[in-house]
């Protein structure tokens, strides 16, 4: 079975993991638009797996989009190196997600019980963080032969 064979695997993970922890986020805050956690999370990592999906969809973006992207992604590693925190390179200005639909599993695992604020970063159910940990582990187990880190490193990686 090849890596891209494994794509529709993910969707049974992320499934899985929704399922799992659906009735502790009943009373969650986060809303479309919001956009904290992509400005704030300051670690987005993905396997390559993910990673390759996420490519996938890209490839349905304008051209000057994806080149654009790109551009982002390694002008991102850099600040990165440097230790500056920098936004999803996803989020678009009205900070909705441009890959909504194929964001990573670090963007589906994070969520609040309030509003949050750099004063009051995300507050999270204890049984949510064990099922996503749980949920790692399979992933990591479907990409057994990829590599796991952070989004701009992976997607920059997969472009060349």
């Amino acid at each position: 079975m090849t890596i891209k064979d494994k794509i529709p695997g993910l969707d049974k993970i992320y499934t899985g993991f929704a399922e799992a922890t659906q009735e502790f986020k009943k009373d969650v805050a986060c809303e479309k638009g919001c956009g904290f956690c992509c400005k704030e999370a300051g670690s987005i990592d993905i396997t390559t797996l993910e990673g390759l999906a996420i490519r996938q969809a890209m490839q349905d973006f304008p051209r000057s989009r994806q080149k654009n992207l790109t551009k982002t992604f390694q002008q991102e590693i850099k600040k990165r190196e440097k230790k500056v925190r920098v936004s999803c390179p996803f989020l678009m200005k009205n900070n909705a997600c441009m890959i909504y639909e194929v964001r990573p599993f670090s963007c589906r695992r994070i969520y609040s019980l309030h509003v949050c604020t750099s004063k009051s970063p995300p507050m999270v159910n204890r049984q949510v963080m064990d099922a996503a940990d749980q949920s790692i582990k399979l992933l990591q187990q479907l990409d057994n032969t990829g590599y796991s880190g952070h989004l701009s490193y992976i997607l920059y990686m997969l472009f060349q």
